[in-house]
């Protein structure tokens, strides 16, 4: 995410594992018999109970603790959603798969502002109550760890933005003409109820029915349109397992241009409230981006290419959605404008394909994309990385210093210091290790955590293990010192 306000919004799951009690078991004696029988062998005891208990009410994370659930894994959702934007009104019908990682009397979905009209799980109603975005669904029999289930939840209402004080706004925003949802750390929950937070990956399909004359644009892989009676469904896939935050979906008046790119589709789509050009030239090089930094980070990891452009009356930033970014308008206001886009799909590798396990470590994501628009401004002989490091070891303020981009607390999650000195700690590792290994770093760190998640920890051991060099001192200076580093030398 990048832009010139503060980015908005959601880490290692925290699993609720009930305690088995072992229940022992005897044989009756024949009535006949005065004889006691002989107690039964382990072997003949019965299987212990399951402990059902409720699953935990947050992911775990230590800079949002409330964000998202445990006790289950989901491997897919299916959103079918309506909205009026002349009644700001949405209805919708989500089903999600999953598989209990516990053993669950009940579990919780995050879901905002919208009210619940019936739940089932594996076909069978299930009782639910909400209490504020929590969601909590109880079937009518317990559900085994390991279990697969399906729960289908009916809900509507006028959906609202999320609002946190320390990060900003995000989520659901009525608009002139429809409505966006994005943002960062969570979002998702205001239009469908899902477990919000990165640590849990999984594959979305969308169904988003709008009054014809609309366009909905939502991530990956588009599977066309049907209209009847005045309203037309917008149909899109995304297959690569997606953190939850980097859903949305775009309702309005687009100019949407498509077509084919080394066999996956490319849909663009600009907001017909800003004239053609520059906004529609800078997307178009999506694709040449991608190609670009396919060679320093290995395949691109997505189905699909593409941006979207919307107006600036609500955004003011630029999310990298999966497969499909988002920009506000503002960008390209001065003209073509590539930078911002080599930023957005690099996340496609480091923060989309590689997710977050935790949100402290942000700066995996943002100093890696951050890094990948002083990469782009070399390969496009506008600078060189060096020069960008330079720059910014003589002109960026003290506050950057002070604040350690590898725990920069939930207030400065988006802060100068994670872009800024989060892509300097980059260059300080790349002249450190020599081109050489540091491009291998890169490459090896997107191929073995492809479609996963990790942490800061595994990012510095896999430097180790590919450098052959201790690299504890220069993270540490980098990544966790409050003042400023001295300039890196190879080692």
């Amino acid at each position: 995410m990048t832009g010139g306000r503060v980015h908005l919004r959601r880490g290692v799951a925290l699993l609720l594992v009930g305690a088995l009690g072992l229940t022992g078991c005897e044989s009756a004696a024949p009535e006949e018999s005065a004889a006691p029988s002989p107690s039964a062998t382990p072997s003949e005891s019965a299987s212990p109970a399951p402990d059902f208990q409720p699953g935990a009410a947050g992911a775990g994370d230590p800079y949002f603790p409330g964000y998202g659930n445990g006790g289950y894994d989901v491997a897919g959702y299916t959103v079918k959603v309506r909205y009026d934007p002349a009644k700001d009104h949405l209805s919708g019908v989500t089903t999600v798969q999953a598989k209990a990682t516990a053993d669950l009397s009940s579990f919780n979905l995050d879901l905002a502002h919208l009210k619940v009209s019936a739940v089932t799980v594996d076909g069978a109603p299930a009782t639910h109550q909400q209490d504020k975005n929590e969601l909590v669904i109880a079937p009518t029999d317990g559900l085994v760890s390991g279990r697969d289930f399906t729960a289908e939840i009916t809900y509507a209402g006028k959906p609202k933005a999320l609002k946190n004080q320390a990060v900003g706004e995000g989520g659901w925003l009525h608009t002139s003409d429809g409505a966006i949802a994005l943002g960062q750390p969570e979002s998702a929950s205001t239009w469908f109820p899902v477990n919000d937070h990165p640590s849990d990956k999984a594959t979305y399909r969308f169904e988003i029915t709008v009054p014809d004359g609309l366009t909905a644009v939502s991530d990956g892989v588009p599977g066309g349109k049907t209209s009847a009676d005045g309203w037309t469904t917008w149909r899109w896939a995304e297959n690569t397992p997606m953190a939850s935050y980097l859903s949305m979906v775009a309702i309005g008046k687009f100019r949407i241009t498509e077509g084919e790119h080394k066999g996956r589709p490319v849909f663009n789509a600009v907001t017909t409230k800003v004239s053609k050009g520059a906004a529609d030239s800078s997307i178009a090089k999506t694709v040449k981006v991608a190609d670009y930094l396919e060679t320093v980070f290995g395949p691109y990891p997505v189905e699909a290419y593409g941006g979207v452009v919307v107006s600036d009356e609500r955004i003011r930033y630029a999310l990298e959605t999966q497969s499909r970014s988002v920009y506000s308008a503002g960008f390209f206001r001065r003209g073509e404008n590539t930078s911002v886009v080599a930023h957005e799909v690099a996340h496609q590798w480091f923060g989309n394909s590689v997710a977050l396990s935790r949100w402290q470590d942000i700066w995996l994501n943002e100093g890696l994309a951050s890094y990948a628009t002083w990469l782009w401004a070399e390969h496009t002989d506008e600078f060189t990385a060096k020069e960008a490091f330079d720059v910014r070891m003589a002109q960026v303020p003290a506050e950057v210093w002070r604040t350690p981009p590898g725990k920069p607390g939930v207030k400065n999650m988006f802060s100068e210091s994670v872009y800024e000195r989060g892509a300097m700690t980059v260059h300080a590792l790349r002249v450190s290790v020599g081109d050489k290994a540091f491009f291998e770093i890169l490459k090896t760190w997107a191929k073995e955590k492809r479609d996963a998640n990790g942490i800061t920890e595994e990012f510095v051991a896999l430097a180790e293990r590919i450098s052959g060099k201790k690299l504890d001192k220069l993270f540490d200076a980098w990544l966790y010192g409050k003042k400023k580093p001295a300039n890196p030398k190879r080692r």
